[in-house]
């Protein structure tokens, strides 16, 4: 099996793993165990005890990989890779019992920052939907086994666009005039509240587009390459990476129409 196959298949593995956690946690009830940058950005146990699974995991499948996580933070290793990981992404759906959350793990080589980094691996586990959407590069992306092309030759005011809020209220009015100053440019506008299962949206044709700021690099380190080998293009603001200044993603053709929109719409932004 070519490295890069192994390297998703072991994120897959822990994911479900993960996932299945997160399904008994959810079932259970849910237990806030904080909240961090707001009243409306919280914790919850489950996402506690499904990280320290996955870190558990790789240090005893990958023991020289490095390790950032959205709980615990990060750990170096000595291989030149790091695995990035949400353990749920899209906590406050699972908070709510909204059937649109998952554990995205990603693998990358370089420095964890996705200004520089090289996505290898992904996967992105749903276990409310029954659904696992995998890659690696050069490989395509798949979801449950089945190859994923992303929709091709949409006009932008065609489009079903996806997008997201940040947990600042103030930040979230300013996000919500850009989206007041697009909608009218698309065909409609959809907020899922789980970044990687946008970016996973648009590989799989659910979305024709998806645009988001201030995503953190666990949000999307799994979603983008998984989107990407499923044939969009996956940027930032101009000709820069996908960073939390911004990230876009979109079929080529559909890309070029968005993201210079999008340029004009954030202009304004500080």
């Amino acid at each position: 099996m070519p490295y890069n196959a192994e390297l998703a298949e072991i994120a897959l593995t822990i994911a479900r793993r993960a996932a299945e956690l997160a399904w008994q946690r959810r079932a259970e009830g849910v237990e806030v165990a904080a909240s961090k940058s707001s009243l409306s950005d919280i914790v919850t146990r489950a996402d506690q005890e499904a990280e320290k699974l996955i870190r558990d995991a790789l240090a005893a499948a990958r023991p020289a990989d490095g390790f950032l996580g959205e709980e615990s933070g990060g750990g170096s290793g000595s291989s030149g890779l790091t695995w990035v990981v949400d353990p749920i992404d899209g906590t406050v759906n699972y908070f709510y019992g909204i059937p649109a959350y998952a554990v995205s793990i990603a693998v990358v080589e370089g420095e964890p920052d996705p200004r520089t980094w090289r996505t290898l691996a992904a996967a992105v586990v749903n276990p409310a939907a029954g659904e696992a959407f995998t890659a690696f590069e050069g490989g395509g992306a798949k979801l449950n086994g089945r190859p994923l092309h992303v929709k091709s030759d949409t006009d932008l005011a065609l489009a079903l666009v996806g997008t997201g809020f940040g947990y600042d209220s103030e930040k979230r009015v300013r996000q919500a005039k850009i989206v007041t100053e697009l909608i009218g440019r698309v065909r409609d506008v959809r907020r899922i509240g789980a970044a990687s299962l946008d970016l996973c949206g648009v590989a799989a044709g659910r979305l024709d587009a998806y645009f988001e700021r201030g995503l953190n690099p666990w949000d999307h380190a799994a979603g983008a390459l998984i989107a990407r080998e499923a044939g969009a293009t996956v940027g930032g603001l101009g000709d820069a990476p996908a960073t939390s200044d911004l990230i876009v993603a979109a079929e080529p053709g559909l890309y070029a129409q968005l993201n210079p929109l999008l340029q004009e719409l954030y202009a304004d932004w500080r």
